[in-house]
C-alpha cells in the first residue's frame, strides 16, 4: 500500500515556513489539493505561486486561527476550493521561553492557545464536516517531544504539547466511529523555523542539539514531513492516536538543558 493521497483535499496550517511549509509542499507534490494556512500573507502568497506554476493546486489563506471566526472562514474557504476536506495537518506552533515563577508571564497562556486550543477547535470543526461527507479522513497534530522533557524555561511550551499529545488521543477515540484518525508528529532536532531562529540568536546552540541527538546531526523539516504524509496516508490506516517522534533518537538520552525545539 502506497502514500498515495493523490485528489486528497488537505488543510496545513503553519505553512508559511519550517516543518508546516515542508509538509505543504510535500502534499502538494504528492498530488493533493492544499491549503495553506497561515498569518503571514505575503509568504503564503509566494509560496503557492510557485506550487502552482509547477502545476501544483494549491491555495493560501490568511488568518489568526485564534479567532473563531477565522477558523469557519478557513474551512469554508477550502469547501469553495476543493468541494471537501479530507486531511487536516496542525502544524502551527508556537515556541517562547517562559518564566515558571513569574506569575505575570502571559506566554504560558499564550502557548496553551496557540498551541493546543487552536489544534482542538481546528480538528472539532474539520472533524464535523468529515462526518457530514461521510468518507472519514485523518488529522495530525504536529506536538514536540517536550512534552517529555522537564527543562525549566519550556514550562509553558512543555505543558501545551504534553496536552497536545493528550488531545491527540482523545480525539482519537472520539473520532474512531467515524472513520477519521487522529495522530502526532513529536519533533525534535529538526530545523523547524523555531529551532532555527534559536539558532541563529545563539549559534553554539547548534552544536549543543546535535551532541544531544544519537544520530549526530540536525534533521531536515522535509524528514519531518515525510512522518506526516506516512500519517495521514492509507499506509496507516489502522493506525490512530500515535505519538511518532522524529528526533533522531534525542528523546532516548533527554540531555537536552535548554530550550531548543
Amino acid at each position: 500500500m502506497a502514500t498515495n493521497i493523490s485528489g486528497k483535499s488537505v488543510i496545513v496550517t503553519g505553512a508559511a515556513n519550517g516543518v508546516g511549509l515542508a509538509i505543504a509542499r510535500l502534499f502538494v507534490e504528492s498530488g493533493a489539493r492544499v491549503l495553506l494556512a497561515d498569518t503571514d500573507e505575503d509568504k503564503l502568497d509566494s509560496e503557492v505561486e510557485a506550487l502552482v506554476e509547477n502545476q501544483g493546486q494549491a491555495q493560501a489563506f490568511a488568518g489568526d486561527l485564534r479567532e473563531k471566526l477565522t477558523i469557519n472562514n478557513l474551512l469554508a474557504a477550502t469547501i469553495d476550493a476543493f468541494d471537501q476536506v479530507d486531511i487536516l495537518i496542525n502544524a502551527n506552533r508556537q515556541v517562547l521561553p517562559c518564566d515558571a515563577l513569574d506569575a505575570c508571564d502571559a506566554r504560558f497562556e499564550a502557548m496553551l492557545q496557540q498551541n493546543t486550543t487552536v489544534a482542538m477547535r481546528l480538528c472539532q470543526a474539520v472533524a464535523r464536516r468529515m462526518i457530514t461527507q461521510g468518507e472519514g479522513g485523518a488529522i495530525v497534530n504536529l506536538s514536540s517531544i517536550s512534552a517529555q522533557d522537564a527543562v525549566p524555561e519550556s514550562v509553558g511550551f512543555s505543558v501545551a504539547s504534553a496536552a497536545l499529545d493528550q488531545l491527540t488521543r482523545a480525539l482519537a477515540v472520539a473520532y474512531a466511529p467515524q472513520n477519521i484518525r487522529v495522530n502526532a508528529v513529536a519533533l525534535g532536532s529538526v530545523m523547524s523555523g523555531s529551532l532555527h531562529a534559536l539558532i541563529a540568536e545563539d549559534e553554539e546552540l547548534r552544536d549543543a542539539v546535535i551532541a544531544a541527538t544519537p544520530i549526530g546531526r540536525i534533521g531536515e523539516a522535509e524528514e519531518a514531513a515525510q512522518a506526516a504524509l506516512f500519517l495521514a496516508s492509507p499506509c496507516a490506516s489502522f493506525i490512530t492516536g500515535q505519538i511518532l517522534a522524529v528526533d533522531g533518537g534525542r528523546s532516548l538520552l533527554g540531555r537536552m538543558p535548554r530550550l531548543a525545539y
